[in-house]
C-alpha cells in the first residue's frame, strides 16, 4: 500500500470530525426543537382576537407599527403550598400588567407597566369558559388586577387595547416559579440597594451595595412591596424596572441573546412556566422576538410607568392626563423619552446609582452631509410626571422608611 502524506491524513482526519461535529449538531438542534415544541404542548394556549393581524405576515418587522406582546404575572399560588394554602389565598389576579412594544424598524423598544390598582373600563370579552356563547358584559371603573379572573387573559389583552389604543396579538401569563426560572436560566440578574431592604411579607432581606439574584431570591426582589419606595404597588413597579433594566444589560452583555445553548435555556424556562397565545406555540416565534432585542440600543429600551393619579382617599389610582401622550407615541410607533428628573422626584420611585461616574460630556453634533440618509424620527418628550427608566440607567432601590 502506498504511504499517504501527513496532510493528506489530517486532512481525512480534520474531515471526519467536521462531518461528526455537524452530525451532532444536527442532532442536538433537532432534539431541542423537539423538546420545545414537546414543552409548549404541555399547557392549552389562550387565544387573542387580535392574532388574525398575524396572518400573512412573515415576520416581525413586516408588521405594521411595531409588535406589541402583553405579560400578565398572575398571583395564583403554586400547589405546593409553598406561596400559602392555594384554595384559601389565590384569586387568580393579574398582579403584574406590562405592555412590551418592538417597533418596526427594530430601533426602539417601550415597556409600560400598568398599575394593579388602577381602575380601567373593561370592554366586552369572549367568555373563556364559553368562548362560542354570549360575550362577558363589559365593566366600568375595575381595579385592573381583575380582569384576569373576571374574563381570562383576553379579556386583559382588550382591556389594556382600549385603553392604549394599540392591537395586542401575542403574549401570556407567567406565575411565581416562572419568574425564578428565567433569571436562573440567565444565571443571575444584578441589583442595586442603597440601604438595608427588610420584608418580611415576601422573605426579601437585602443590605445596600449590588447583590446577583436568581432563583427565588429574584422573585421575592420583583414582588416585595412593603420593603421598597413608598411601600405601594407604584413602588414596586419602579423596582421591577430596575430588575429588567438590568436584566437586558445582562442578555446583551452576556452574549445570551446571541447564544443558541443559553437562549434554548431561556426559551425551555418560559415555555415550562407560562400559559402562552396561540401564537407564540411555535418556539421559534418566542426565539425570534428575544433575537430582535440583541442588538437595540440599551438607551433606546426604555420602561415607563403608565401615568396615574390618586383618587379621593388614595384606594385607587386613575389614568392621568398625561397618559395620552404615551398612547400617542405606541399608537405612532414612536420612540419615548422620559424626564430624567421625574423618578428621582417621585415618592415611589428608584434612585440614581450613588457609585455610578458621572456622565461624560457628549461630542458636539456635526452637520449631516446632505445626501446622509434620512435617520429616525426624535423621540416624544413624556410629561414631566411620567416616571420610568431606560435598560442603560443603572438605578438603585431604595427602602421604605415605614
Amino acid at each position: 500500500m502506498p504511504r499517504h502524506g501527513a496532510w493528506a491524513t489530517y486532512g481525512k482526519i480534520a474531515a471526519a470530525v467536521v462531518a461528526v461535529l455537524a452530525i451532532s449538531a444536527t442532532a442536538v438542534v433537532g432534539y431541542a426543537a423537539v423538546d420545545l415544541l414537546a414543552t409548549a404542548a404541555v399547557k392549552p394556549p389562550v387565544k387573542l382576537e387580535s392574532e388574525k393581524m398575524l396572518e400573512n405576515v412573515p415576520d416581525i418587522g413586516a408588521m405594521e407599527g411595531g409588535l406589541n406582546f402583553l405579560l400578565v404575572g398572575s398571583d395564583k399560588r403554586p400547589d405546593d403550598g409553598a406561596f400559602g394554602d392555594p384554595a384559601e389565598e389565590s384569586a387568580v389576579l393579574n398582579d403584574v400588567t406590562m405592555l412590551l412594544h418592538i417597533s418596526q424598524d427594530h430601533s426602539h423598544v417601550e415597556v409600560v407597566s400598568f398599575p394593579r390598582d388602577m381602575l380601567v373600563d373593561v370592554p366586552e370579552c369572549v367568555d373563556p369558559n364559553n368562548p362560542e356563547g354570549e360575550r362577558l358584559s363589559a365593566l366600568s371603573e375595575t381595579r385592573m388586577n381583575e380582569v384576569l379572573s373576571w374574563g381570562g387573559f383576553g379579556c386583559v389583552a382588550a382591556t389594556i387595547e382600549q385603553l392604549t389604543g394599540v392591537q395586542i396579538p401575542v403574549g401570556g401569563i407567567v406565575e411565581f416559579y416562572g419568574v425564578a426560572a428565567l433569571s436562573s436560566a440567565i444565571g443571575g440578574v444584578d441589583v442595586c440597594v442603597v440601604d438595608r431592604i427588610e420584608d418580611p411579607y415576601t422573605g426579601l432581606f437585602l443590605d445596600p451595595g449590588t447583590h446577583s439574584l436568581q432563583g427565588m431570591d429574584a422573585l421575592a426582589f420583583l414582588r416585595t412591596r412593603h420593603g421598597v419606595g413608598d411601600g405601594s404597588d407604584l413602588g414596586r413597579i419602579s423596582n421591577q424596572q430596575t430588575f429588567l433594566a438590568s436584566l437586558m444589560r445582562t442578555m446583551q452583555s452576556s452574549g445570551t441573546l446571541g447564544d443558541p445553548v443559553k437562549l434554548y435555556s431561556i426559551a425551555k424556562a418560559v415555555l415550562s412556566n407560562m400559559t402562552l397565545s396561540t401564537a407564540l406555540q411555535n418556539p421559534a416565534q418566542l426565539m425570534a422576538i428575544a433575537r430582535t432585542l440583541q442588538d437595540i440600543d440599551l438607551s433606546k429600551i426604555v420602561f415607563v410607568q403608565y401615568p396615574t393619579v390618586y383618587t379621593d382617599g388614595f384606594s385607587a389610582v386613575v389614568p392621568a392626563e398625561s397618559a395620552q401622550a404615551l398612547n400617542a407615541a405606541l399608537v405612532a410607533d414612536h420612540p419615548i423619552a422620559i424626564d430624567p428628573n421625574a423618578t428621582n422626584s417621585s415618592d415611589f420611585g428608584t434612585v440614581t446609582d450613588p457609585n455610578a461616574p458621572a456622565p461624560a460630556e457628549p461630542p458636539p453634533a456635526e452637520a449631516p452631509a446632505t445626501d446622509a440618509p434620512a435617520t429616525a424620527p426624535p423621540a416624544d418628550a413624556l410629561p414631566s410626571d411620567v416616571t420610568g427608566q431606560t435598560a442603560a440607567d443603572v438605578r438603585c432601590s431604595s427602602a421604605n422608611e415605614g
